[in-house]
């Protein structure tokens, strides 16, 4: 049952006489239920506000951090001996200029190496082809630069897991050094290098070996 406390003494309601101002008596009045009073009001200064944290995502701790630049490998005694027997056969069949070696070592592969993201007919007329030459020799060209390179060994410990030529293809364009420069000039043009930098990552030619020594790709192209 609710219950009426009066704090203070009722207001006077006497009308004034013509003239005289009208006095009025505040009062405070206290509403009791049969629950307890009601919690009397909290202090402006003592109000806590609970607020969304606005921590910048640099000191996150979850957020992840720059992965550093893969390291660059020159040395080819470091490579496994399946990788290194099918660096070398590529190496001496395109500096020899022999397509039909490489022919023999595409078709080794238990599938056929990337040569295209689009279809192709016969991988060898294909090369030939795509070179500017139209015999081939441009592209072993390319070929023989291209494992001359620096390689990675990238995605160590996963299906993905594969070496690299050249090292471009997987480090950071805007990161690279003045002699870094220098040797990928050996293997593209100052224009390719513009248009590379404007789409973000490395489109001209690519090998990549699997640790078991298998040609996964020889491409250009995104």
């Amino acid at each position: 049952m609710k219950r009426v406390t009066w704090i203070a003494g009722l207001a006077l309601c006497l009308l004034p006489a013509p003239g005289m101002a009208k006095n009025v008596t505040t009062e405070t009045i206290q509403l009791e239920t049969d629950g307890g009073s009601e919690a009397a009001p909290i202090p402006d200064d003592q109000l806590q506000i609970p607020q969304t944290a606005t921590t910048p995502s640099s000191q996150n701790s979850d957020a992840p951090a720059d992965l550093a630049p893969p390291q660059v490998l020159y040395n080819t005694a470091v490579l496994p001996k399946p990788v290194a027997r099918m660096h070398a056969q590529l190496k001496e069949a395109a500096e020899y200029g022999d397509l039909q070696r490489i022919r023999m070592i595409l078709e080794s592969n238990e599938l056929p190496p990337t040569l295209s993201f689009t279809e192709i007919g016969d991988p060898i007329d294909f090369l030939k082809e795509s070179s500017g030459d139209g015999e081939g020799f441009e592209i072993l060209a390319i070929l023989a630069d291209t494992l001359d390179s620096g390689f990675v060994h990238v995605d160590v410990g996963t299906p993905q897991e594969m070496y690299i030529w050249p090292y471009f293809a997987r480090y950071p364009l805007q990161d690279l050094a003045p002699d870094q420069k220098v040797e990928m000039y050996r293997i593209i043009t100052a224009g390719d290098f513009a248009e590379m930098e404007q789409f973000g990552a490395w489109t001209f030619y690519r090998v990549g070996i699997g640790p078991d020594g298998t040609l996964h790709y020889f491409v250009a192209g995104d």
